[in-house]
């Protein structure tokens, strides 16, 4: 039987038309022609690079897939790389980070965060007052700091405000440097000391809302413009000014600063106790006489650090410093 131009047992009338494509491949594109660059900031799946000198947006190549872009990075790019507004370029390769700043929003999550990369320095901005020192937070930026193989820095300021003697007692005996700046009254707008930390070097800024960091910004780069924030009367705390990390060069060429949102909280799920006892060189050589699974931490029975303290060995007050970093790494983030 038939109907119209088909019979019943026509089928291949029946089948939906192929799509015409051209044949997979498993080549890649080589890129030959991108050039380098580096991601200044990030800013809803838009990225500002820095190349030769001018600003340029970005988008990131479809090739990269979930790959993150970070401020920091040294990327290789395609495009448009002119900088006039409109134009686009594509990122088409992430260069291989030298360090990872990463944290995690709460320490039980299992997401890693980069914050940052291909920084050398850690510079933990704490006001002294207005708002007080929270060193529960300096104690797990130091941890962060030491997982990521980053130098720290203790940038101390409103010194107009308190004595900085006694939140310096608590981190001698680990070594840390500082610095103390006063933005205000008597001595204010001296930072050689800062900038001689800072030269030749790329240095992330991380502190509380409200301790100063913009503030500090402008000081040290007068055309950053960094949005200034105030601190709360009743709850004594900053609201948040910078919404996105940001890369910007010193003057003079002399290094590079990332400036970067307030923080609240810094989850160290990623962080190995292992890892952080390896930034301490002279204690790492004296837990080899520890048992199995020793955590190095208070009330570890047989514990090398204690054996080298009661021999003389070790400095009393740097195993104590060490192990408050160790006991931060797994303490609450919420402050």
């Amino acid at each position: 039987m038939t109907t119209g131009r088909y019979s019943d047992h026509d089928h291949e009338h029946y089948e939906r038309p192929r799509r015409r494509t051209r044949p997979r491949t498993k080549d890649r594109p080589t890129y030959d022609d991108a050039v380098d660059a580096r991601v200044v900031t990030v800013d809803r799946g838009r990225f500002t690079l820095l190349f030769e000198g001018r600003r340029v947006m970005a988008m990131k190549s479809r090739p990269l897939g979930r790959k993150g872009v970070v401020v920091g990075d040294h990327v290789r790019v395609v495009g448009d790389m002119s900088g006039v507004d409109g134009s686009l370029a594509r990122i088409v390769e992430v260069v291989p980070r030298t360090t990872t700043l990463r944290r995690t929003a709460d320490d039980d999550d299992p997401v890693e965060r980069v914050i940052v990369s291909n920084a050398d320095q850690l510079v933990v901005v704490t006001a002294l007052a207005d708002p007080e020192p929270r060193p529960r937070l300096i104690d797990r930026a130091l941890v962060a700091a030491y997982d990521a193989g980053m130098a720290p820095l203790l940038c101390l300021t409103k010194a107009d405000l308190a004595d900085p003697e006694t939140l310096l007692s608590t981190y001698r005996s680990l070594g840390v440097p500082w610095v103390v700046t006063q933005l205000r009254g008597e001595g204010a707008g001296d930072l050689g000391e800062l900038l001689d930390r800072l030269r030749g070097r790329t240095s992330v800024l991380v502190g509380h809302s409200g301790v100063g960091k913009s503030t500090l910004v402008n000081a040290l780069i007068p055309d950053a413009h960094r949005e200034v924030g105030i601190v709360n009367a009743v709850t004594g705390r900053g609201r948040h000014t910078s919404t996105s990390a940001y890369l910007l060069e010193l003057p003079r060429g002399d290094g590079w600063i990332i400036d970067t949102p307030g923080i609240r909280s810094f989850g160290l799920a990623h962080v190995q106790p292992e890892n952080l006892i390896e930034a301490f060189p002279d204690l790492d050589e004296m837990i080899e006489t520890c048992p199995r699974g020793c955590s190095h931490g208070t009330g570890e029975p047989e514990c090398g650090l204690d054996e080298a303290v009661l021999a003389g060995q070790a400095d009393p007050d740097r195993v104590e410093s060490f192990r408050r970093l160790l006991a931060a790494r797994e303490a609450s983030s919420d402050w």
